[in-house]
């Protein structure tokens, strides 16, 4: 049987600054648990009712799981992993290609952009200080277990940029086609937020402005979508 302070303190890791101060995040639900297992991810504890088949867990009673879940439905399992960012070694840009979020803030987007760049095997993402937690519930579901799998940092881009002499694609509004982009091995692509999107630091350091030509007339593509488009195109 858990105690209410072992409750509580499952409990308050749906807020970062207890996350932080913890050094502890929470997944939950039976789909993005069983992803991250199969992706070997690693948890520190793992709290489930007896209808969950799977890993070696504490079992725990529906109505204990009732008051450790965050969600209104509980699930019948929820698992504690070790809040762990790794630093971005110097120079690490400049090889491979790095997907760059600049100010992406809403955590389905930055869970789905760690998905993309899973998909298209690119050696790694790198977020500004301001995007979306990367240990949040919603961007570790929306990852889709590629937050497993995919490396991940967290960074000044600026500062980051300083020392990159790989090409740096921004994708922007007033550039060039992505047509017409010459194919990639190593570089950067940095991604904007939909409603400012790319800051002045980074766009200082862009070498290459590219665009997704407009046909329609939406003001602006969703960010992940345009990530996309320009990663499918990027590489021979």
């Amino acid at each position: 049987m858990l105690t209410k302070a072992e409750i509580n303190q499952v409990r308050e890791l749906r807020d970062k600054k207890h996350r932080v101060a913890a050094g502890r995040f929470v997944v939950e639900g039976a789909k993005v648990v069983a992803e991250l297992l199969e992706a070997n991810y690693r948890f520190e504890a793992i709290y489930a009712t007896e209808e969950w088949t799977g890993a070696k867990t504490q079992l725990v009673s529906a109505e204990e799981m009732a008051r450790l879940s965050h969600f209104p439905t509980p699930s019948p399992v929820l698992a504690i992993g070790l809040l762990v960012e790794r630093p971005l070694a110097p120079g690490a840009l400049n090889s491979g290609i790095t997907l760059m979020l600049d100010g992406v803030q809403d955590p389905g987007n930055v869970g789905t952009l760690i998905r993309i760049a899973d998909w298209f095997g690119l050696e790694r993402v790198v977020l500004s200080p301001d995007c979306a937690d990367l240990f949040s519930q919603k961007v570790i579901n929306a990852s889709m277990g590629s937050f497993a799998r995919q490396p991940v940092f967290r960074a000044d881009l600026a500062s980051a940029l300083a020392n990159v002499t790989v090409p740096v694609l921004g994708c922007v509004l007033d550039g060039e086609s992505v047509h017409q982009m010459e194919p990639h091995l190593h570089g950067v692509v940095a991604i904007g937020s939909e409603g400012r999107g790319l800051s002045t630091p980074v766009l200082s350091h862009v070498t290459e402005r590219i665009t997704i030509p407009r046909h329609g007339r939406a003001e602006s593509l969703n960010a992940a979508v345009a990530a996309g488009i320009v990663c499918a195109l990027l590489r021979p």
